[in-house]
């Protein structure tokens, strides 16, 4: 009996025991004496192992439900032929747990997947928008928006930078500011020029322009019939042909 209770108290006493499971002595009425006068600790045994036993057929219930997890939900899986053996590791159940998990995972990445209805849906829609008849000119038509795309980003940020808006303004904002900029700048070029000429001075120049209207044609008209009379091209010479014939 001595010889048992030692190898119990080894194995109880070993760093991979619970540590639940050895509980030292407290008194004497308590106590068992081995040899040489050391104390034993397994008062509380009985009732570890009947906690162990409870366990042990709970393991055995746990593993029940699992399978019948696994099979409502992996039901493509084969039957393990050790399923139905007395003894039950904690290594199977956490093989099941497993199975499931990843079948989960699987599920969800595939349902993130667009299927291919919906991947046609998304051709159709792109060849409407932009005016692609063929499949062979969507590829080509995407690099062409994509291109347009960044040089219109490019432009944009370089506006917002320029009239110092904030990089969230709508292009609605961006277009608005550049026209009340060209009202600004067309009044103030309106009113140098304005500045510079005089009012009087316009009037003068526009009634100018009408002489010059009412006076050039005939003006324009006696010089050539002068040039074909006189049988010359350059305006230069009429003076003195003219001089010589008198």
């Amino acid at each position: 009996v001595l010889k048992v209770l030692s190898h119990i108290d080894s194995v109880l006493r070993s760093p991979r025991a619970p540590p639940l499971i050895y509980r030292r002595s407290k008194g004497p009425a308590q106590s068992c004496l081995k040899e040489k006068g050391q104390e034993c600790g397994f008062e509380h045994l009985p009732l570890a192992i009947e906690m162990w036993a409870d366990q042990l057929m709970a393991l055995k219930d746990l593993h029940k439900s699992l399978k019948k997890l696994s099979l409502e939900l992996l039901p493509w899986h084969a039957t393990d032929p050790q399923d139905n053996r007395e003894s039950i590791r904690v290594e199977d159940l956490q093989f099941i747990v497993d199975a499931i998990l990843e079948e989960i995972e699987n599920k969800e990445k595939n349902s993130q997947k667009p299927s291919l209805p919906t991947l046609s849906a998304i051709v159709s829609h792109f060849q409407k928008l932009f005016d692609v008849n063929s499949l062979i000119g969507v590829y080509p038509r995407m690099n062409e928006v994509y291109t347009k795309l960044g040089e219109m980003t490019n432009a944009m940020r370089n506006l917002h930078e320029l009239l110092e808006l904030d990089s969230s303004a709508p292009p609605t904002v961006v277009v608005d500011t550049v026209g009340k900029l060209c009202d600004i700048i067309n009044k103030k070029v309106t009113k140098q020029v304005q500045q510079l000429l005089g009012t009087q001075d316009i009037h003068r120049i526009i009634n100018k322009l009408e002489e010059h209207e009412c006076f050039f044609p005939p003006f324009q008209a006696l010089i050539q019939d002068l040039l074909c009379l006189l049988e010359i091209s350059n305006l230069d010479d009429i003076l003195p042909t003219v001089r010589n014939l008198k």
